[in-house]
């Protein structure tokens, strides 16, 4: 056998962005591991970056513009399906305004730079308001909360875990998802560090988790009621006197009014979580010599998503654990996206609204959630035409099935992704773009988010087919032709040039080509205090009483005070595996094959009262739908509690993706309901959907 070469670069499946060591034997990867010479990621890698060799294998990965036609899918010419989208939707936008065109961009669009350079330009030549993407469905309560207290959205607090002494961890299960809103390979090494020198890890959350089996201390909490604890611990950290906060701060004595009422007796009930716990937690995290509080998807996907991230980021500056090593601190990547920015003047949020529910619109997108209401409810404005992007929302999305009932009635989609998915299977085109192995990439966003200063441009490992073309080609190809500036002798340009200019005009004056002399990643160095000189705020002090977080304050004293009376006497949950990554890596037979993932944790007492054994087949039902799934049960979900994972779902008909649908699952999201939102930020609702149960022998009808 003919010896196998070696190429180095970052996995861009999740945020950990592992350093990889990929040996090949001309067109075909060989293995592939992780780099031990990574200063980042230490040699450290997960299951799925192996699957990186399975995408660029599998079968059933597009390679041509596909047409969808009454006889099935047919290949079509790139110049073909171009002039088709251009014409279709200018048609459309001529007929029924700009706004008849929506936009969807998933998830994979920040592991992609190509994409996340060039897909901005698109959604600039829609001129439509209708904008939308996972972000309302993820984080956006962190950006909301970041731009009310340090002036930016995208100015994140990054967990300081490699040099923190208490690390309290909230709606996160960072060993299984490595790490989200703070790239930190190997994280289950790190939470080891921190124990083997004295330090500890506490885990808040509804689920006994992978992490909360390695961390110091675990405690239930009811889904939905994160905000009460936090509330709760500011209260005994003012009370007691242990607050510390640092000069470049305020409203730090409007805060401690805000939290005064909220003894940890007055929310002990609610919560589930005992005062005396409260009570400790608190005075341990304000007395460690360094800790950071993180709060991840769990906090945000609920009705106090917003509220959540502003307490937190205020319990990290009221204990002086903010801009502090070990504590909350802030990235200086090499290419800085906010170095542009002048501060104070950030004024995307609520410049208009959704035409249906009259959703406030947050850095140009509406919330997704809205989504298929848009499309279907008549009237001027009705979204007639999509675009999708690298996302697969019926999966990801609130009541997967009503936006799957949406997307039918479409007169024009068109989807910019490799596969023929539960999404992508409405398209009347579908244009491919190279991808994984193919592509060169530079991460813009997880640099940024990175849990020390770190770079590495990821040259593309195969030459993509003399005919495919790079995401950024697409994008700048339909763009062209939209805005009248596409000609025959028009050619896209790499957007990767952007990205060498500001690596040249930034803090460290690298470059392209000095990346590439460093396949390893370069290290540049821990994270560093940087306040108050990096706040966006016009004061350059972080708000800890934000106006538009305090008004929310009403709202969540009237839920504290209002009984919950429901039909559906249980409240569900999702969770991830580390083998699984949202909806798309379901079809490499590696990823899903072993014991069934997807089935529902259920406690013991509660599946008792309902006559319901482990192996036992359940329907459970919300407002907006039900599924059949089996059951196990375990007491690794709190009293009250059911589980689901996230990204399955893959029997409907029409998908080509044969080893995903041999391990079909069912969908949460037929489950999840669109009209639960954070209120104030409009992100979708997850944790804590009100369900009922039960065993599929003893169903009875429900008027």
């Amino acid at each position: 056998m003919t010896n196998s070469s070696v190429h180095y670069r970052a996995c861009n499946l999740c945020e950990a962005i592992c350093g990889l060591e990929i040996k090949y034997v001309g067109n075909e990867v060989v293995s592939i591991a992780g780099d031990k010479r990574d200063s980042f990621s230490r040699g450290h890698v997960c299951p799925k970056a192996v699957a990186l060799k399975d995408i660029y294998e599998d079968p059933n990965r597009l390679k041509k513009p596909v047409r969808r036609t009454t006889t099935g899918w047919e290949e079509i010419s790139w110049e073909e399906a171009f002039e088709e989208v251009a014409i279709r939707l200018k048609t459309i936008q001529a007929q029924n305004g700009t706004n008849a065109v929506g936009m969807y961009a998933g998830n994979p669009s920040v592991h992609n730079s190509g994409t996340y350079l060039a897909g901005t330009g698109l959604m600039r030549a829609l001129k439509t308001k209708n904008i939308f993407s996972a972000t309302s469905a993820d984080q956006l309560p962190h950006h909301f909360a970041a731009w009310q207290q340090f002036g930016h959205p995208f100015l994140l607090p990054i967990p300081d875990i490699d040099r923190t002494d208490f690390w309290l961890i909230m709606g996160a299960n960072p060993i299984a998802s490595n790490g989200s809103l703070m790239t930190a390979p190997d994280v289950a090494n790190r939470l080891k560090a921190i124990q083997e020198r004295g330090g500890k890890v506490v885990v808040i959350d509804p689920r006994f988790t992978e992490t909360a089996d390695k961390a110091s201390a675990h405690y239930f909490i009811r889904p939905g009621t994160d905000v009460y604890f936090l509330l709760a611990m500011l209260q005994v950290i003012f009370t007691e006197n242990l607050e510390k906060a640092p000069e470049f701060v305020s409203g730090l004595d409007e805060l401690e009014q805000i939290v005064a009422p909220f003894t940890p007796e007055l929310v002990a009930d609610h919560t589930g979580v005992a005062a005396t716990t409260i009570r400790q937690v608190a005075r341990e995290f304000a007395t460690a010599s360094s800790a950071v509080a993180y709060g991840r998807i769990g906090l945000s996907t609920q009705a106090f998503g917003g509220a959540c991230q502003w307490l937190l980021n205020a319990l990290n500056c009221v204990t002086g654990n903010v801009d502090k090593a070990g504590g909350a601190m802030f990235t200086q990547p090499a290419m800085d996206i906010l170095a542009a920015s002048k501060g104070g003047g950030y004024d995307k949020y609520n410049r208009y609204q959704s035409r249906v529910r009259r959703l406030p619109e947050f850095m140009g997108e509406l919330p997704v959630s809205t989504l298929a209401e848009e499309i279907l409810t008549e009237g001027q404005g009705q979204i007639k035409a999509l675009i999708t992007s690298c996302g697969n929302p019926i999966l990801s999305t609130p009541n997967g099935q009503q936006l799957d009932n949406a997307f039918a009635q479409l007169e024009f989609m068109v989807s910019i992704d490799i596969y023929i998915n539960e999404t992508t299977r409405h398209a009347h085109l579908i244009l491919p773009p190279a991808t994984g192995l193919e592509i060169r990439h530079y991460d813009l966003t997880f640099n940024a988010l990175a849990i020390r200063n770190v770079a590495r441009m990821s040259e593309p490992l195969f030459a993509k087919q003399a005919d495919a073309k790079y995401d950024w080609e697409i994008f700048q190809e339909i763009t062209a032709r939209l805005t009248g500036e596409h000609s025959s002798t028009f050619t896209p340009e790499d957007p990767h040039a952007k990205v060498d200019l500001a690596l040249r005009f930034g803090k460290y004056k690298l470059s392209l080509e000095e990346l590439k002399k460093h396949p390893h990643g370069l290290d540049l160095g821990a994270l560093e205090p940087c306040l108050p000189a990096r706040l966006q705020t016009s004061d350059k002090k972080i708000q800890l009483e934000p106006t538009l977080l305090t008004k929310d304050m009403k709202r969540i004293e009237k839920a504290l005070k209002t009984p919950v009376s429901s039909d559906f006497d249980l409240l569900l949950i999702n969770r991830r595996h580390v083998r699984d990554n949202n909806s798309w890596m379901h079809n490499s037979e590696r990823l899903v094959k072993g014991r069934n993932r997807c089935i529902l944790l259920m406690h013991p007492k509660d599946a008792e009262k309902r006559g319901i054994k482990t192996g036992t087949e359940v329907q459970v039902q919300s407002r907006v739908g039900q599924v059949k799934v089996e059951v196990e049960l375990t007491e690794k979900v709190m009293l009250g509690v059911v589980s689901l994972p996230h990204g399955y779902g893959h029997g409907r008909a029409g998908v080509v993706l044969p080893i995903a649908q041999k391990y079909a699952g069912v969908s949460v999201n037929d489950l999840t309901d669109e009209l639960l939102l954070d209120e104030l930020t409009g992100n979708a609702v997850f944790g804590g959907v009100p369900v009922r149960v039960q065993n599929c022998g003893n169903l009875v009808s429900f008027v």
